[in-house]
């Protein structure tokens, strides 16, 4: 995505990317037509004539349409590694605090786990924006998890399931004075 806005007898944007599509080198493909630019493979920054913007659109479009396919479209999620819930541990959870602040370049590790069961589950937040349930690993192991989405809809959707499997990261939840160890599930994906 590429948004400009007029300034001083130009045009200036920026844009951000997804990963299939090098921001930097397809504005590279159409530098006659820019003033100045600059960026990297996910985010880059312009400025050129006004004249220029529909040239600039239908070149960027053009080579574009060369390059990607529909599968670069689809979303995708990256995972750290499948852990076990057996692995989660308040030492564990430090460990991974001590890696922090998490941000771009450093994102939050991110853990995945297959074929849980929901024992139960139940709407939270005054939003109807959270879900807290159990959930139980094939070979017993119960988890706390927390997801954020839109609760109603989850639940309903859950209650029609027989397995789910998540992107997570594990966390501790502190209420009353008591710590529990949990996970917030950042993906996931209902099996019926």
């Amino acid at each position: 995505v590429f948004v400009l806005t007029r300034a001083e007898g130009c045009a200036k944007g920026s844009g951000r990317s997804i990963e299939a599509y090098h921001m930097f080198h397809a504005l590279v493909e159409v530098k006659d037509l820019l003033l100045k630019f600059g960026g990297h493979p996910m985010a880059a920054g312009f400025s050129l004539e006004e004249a220029d913007v529909g040239e600039f659109r239908r070149r960027l479009n053009e080579n574009a349409a060369d390059k990607l396919t529909p599968d670069d479209f689809i979303p995708r999620v990256w995972i750290d590694v499948a852990m076990p819930f057996e692995y989660i541990s308040e030492e564990l959870i430090c460990d991974l605090e001590r890696l922090e602040p998490f941000g771009q370049g450093n994102e939050k590790p991110q853990f995945a786990q297959k074929n849980l069961r929901i024992r139960s589950l139940r709407a939270l937040g005054r939003n109807n924006n959270a879900v807290r349930m159990t959930v139980v690993t094939e070979q017993g192991r119960p988890m706390e998890a927390m997801v954020f989405t839109e609760a109603d809809k989850f639940v309903e959707e859950a209650k029609n399931s027989r397995s789910m499997d998540v992107i997570y990261y594990p966390d501790i939840n502190e209420y009353n004075g008591n710590r529990t160890l949990q996970i917030v599930v950042r993906a996931y994906k209902l099996h019926a």
